[in-house]
């Protein structure tokens, strides 16, 4: 994804600024409640201000009765209802906030959800994972805690300025030091924090990356030995998001000592002002103590606005991040014909597929026909174009040239859910979600199935023996990507998943792979009877496990180079046949009990 560099406030900058505020909109009421609790909290801490020049000239100098007895009573009301404005300017920001990130979550996770395959082979997935954990996180940043920040100190200075000047305006000069300095500060440091901060999101997006591939490859990096080099990706990693954050704090400190010796400049106008002779003469302590205390409520605020910036900056760079993905267009579903269950008619007729990231041809040309009720295989060295071919059916991609035809129409005109509801898939790479063994066979549309009706599609799958032996049978958790469970049992409940799904098309990609000897035999009987009536493409790299497929199609470089029966294909004496003869050790038994 690239970027264009706006300016500070530019119109992107604005654009973007309006849509993320879009997501506080329907909050507008506790909005407007925090906003009046931030007007209370300032406004309360410029009344106390006030006070201080009747509290030193007429309390402490003339012994006013009066302010003797009602003065601790006022700072105390003062103070209470102060104290009432913070916690509602606090919890209506904070609740706006975490509803803010909550929703931009949700919208990023959506967007995941249909965007086409294809892009999740183009950004790693720490960068994806990263947007929706740290990435969000940041938005709160620009659309409320920044706005709080404005609100409430912008009502602080104000409202110290109007003490300022209602006391005298000749020490309220003093400012003029200050307020070229806040400027220049704030303009300096939102430019430096929103460049940083891009830097942030991707070098955060790295570490999730980093983690998650060494915890998934944790038996390989232990088989290996890899300790040593993992630790030393992951210090580079996070060297690199040390060095960023470190900028940003160097860019803060800065900030802040400049203000803050800015301010020590004004302090020093004020006192210089205010102790001239002729100004002695007409000016009371109080007066002079009520100026110079609102000076230094003011300070704190300033410091925080002028940094105000960079936090709308660092939101505003995560919100593109963000609205960049949610904006990335769906899977393309031009399909207007609902498919109710298809025959199986299934032809591929010169079907090519290039894949745009690299510019590999994966099929070239592919002519191949599965008529219903059908077992095609699909073998072939690594790389020949197998799993590329059969991906084309879910449309997770679409054929570059040629077309797919299903029951005599193409399958582009049929809607993508209809065409999916025809497909049952059960990959090498078994995808368990944490819940129980229950809800991930009957997952998704599935989700009506009785649990008599779960409990026989894991008996056809071979599963029911070891998931009546779980603590809880089929209501067990399986743990995250049902890590506590052995491959072979994995395999078997997303086998069962498929059965359950009882769909008209069959795609087994090594769906016995991790099966046992004993467990395959019963799962080849199971997925027998599954393939009765039903149009089925397996991929395999055990020719045992398809010698008894209507046709094998070999396939090499992205062209089908034989096409036959196991028999025809051994006569043929070509490829299949070398394949077979190595696998089997050219036993002339094998061949012939074939």
């Amino acid at each position: 994804m690239t970027r264009t560099k706006p300016s500070v406030w530019g119109a992107q900058s604005w654009a973007v600024y309006k849509r993320l505020l879009g997501y506080t909109r329907r909050y507008w009421a506790i909005g407007l409640l925090a906003i009046v609790g931030m007007a209370v909290d300032a406004g309360g801490l410029a009344l106390f201000t006030g006070l201080l020049q009747p509290m030193i000239d007429k309390l402490f100098m003339h012994k006013d009765a009066f302010l003797i007895f009602w003065m601790p009573i006022w700072i105390i009301g003062i103070f209470f209802v102060r104290s009432l404005g913070t916690f509602v300017s606090t919890y209506g920001m904070a609740y706006i906030g975490r509803h803010v990130v909550q929703a931009m979550q949700q919208d990023v996770f959506a967007a995941y959800l249909r965007l086409p395959a294809a892009y999740f082979g183009i950004e790693p997935s720490g960068q994806q994972i990263s947007r929706v954990t740290y990435t969000s996180e940041q938005v709160a940043s620009a659309s409320t805690d920044a706005v709080k920040i404005a609100i409430t100190d912008g009502c602080t200075v104000i409202a110290m300025f109007g003490v300022m000047l209602y006391f005298s305006p000749y020490l309220t000069l003093a400012l003029l030091v200050l307020v070229p300095a806040i400027a220049l500060i704030a303009t300096v440091v939102s430019r430096r924090y929103r460049q940083i901060s891009r830097r942030i999101q991707g070098s955060m997006g790295s570490v999730a990356g980093t983690v998650e591939e060494s915890v998934g490859a944790h038996r390989e990096i232990r088989i290996f030995g890899g300790q040593e080099h993992e630790a030393q990706r992951f210090d580079q990693v996070v060297r690199r998001t040390r060095r960023l954050n470190l900028k940003i704090a160097a860019t803060n400190a800065a900030a802040s000592s400049t203000v803050q010796f800015s301010a020590a400049l004004a302090l020093a106008a004020l006192v210089f002002l205010g102790t001239r002779p002729q100004v002695l003469q007409h000016m009371s302590p109080g007066v002079f103590f009520a100026v110079l205390t609102a000076m230094g409520a003011m300070l704190p605020s300033l410091k925080r606005l002028a940094n105000v910036q960079a936090n709308i900056q660092r939101g505003l760079s995560a919100a593109e991040d963000l609205f960049e993905v949610v904006d990335l267009p769906p899977e393309v579903d031009a399909g207007k014909q609902e498919l109710a269950r298809a025959h199986g008619d299934l032809r591929f007729e010169g079907v090519r597929l290039v894949y745009p990231r690299h510019g590999v041809e994966a099929l070239r040309g592919v002519d191949l026909h599965c008529a219903p009720g059908t077992v095609t295989a699909l073998v072939g060295r690594s790389g020949s174009g197998k799993t590329s071919l059969v991906s084309l059916l879910p449309r997770f991609v679409t054929p570059n040239a040629g077309r797919i035809v299903l029951d005599g129409q193409d399958y582009k005109n049929y809607t993508l859910p209809s065409l999916r509801r025809q497909i049952a898939w059960v990959g090498q790479d078994v995808m368990l979600f944490d819940d129980t063994v229950a809800n991930n066979i009957a997952y998704g549309e599935l989700a009506g199935a009785t649990e008599l009706e779960i409990i026989e599609a894991a008996e056809a799958a071979n599963a029911l023996d070891f998931i009546q032996a779980l603590p809880q049978g089929i209501h067990t958790q399986v743990g995250e990507s049902g890590n506590t469970l052995s491959g072979g049992q994995r395999q078997r409940i997303a086998i069962a998943r498929a059965i359950l799904k009882n769909a008209p098309i069959l795609i087994l990609d090594e769906a016995t792979s991790a099966l046992d000897t004993e467990s395959e035999r019963l799962i080849q009987q199971a997925l027998q009877r599954l393939m009765h009536a039903r149009t089925t493409l397996v991929i395999a790299h055990r020719l045992s496990t398809i010698e008894g497929a209507d046709q094998i199609a070999v396939m090499d470089r992205g062209h089908i180079i034989e096409r036959g029966t196991h028999a025809e294909l051994l006569a043929l004496d070509g490829q299949y046949a070398s394949l077979y003869r190595l696998q089997f050790n050219d036993r002339p038994a094998a061949l012939g009990a074939a």
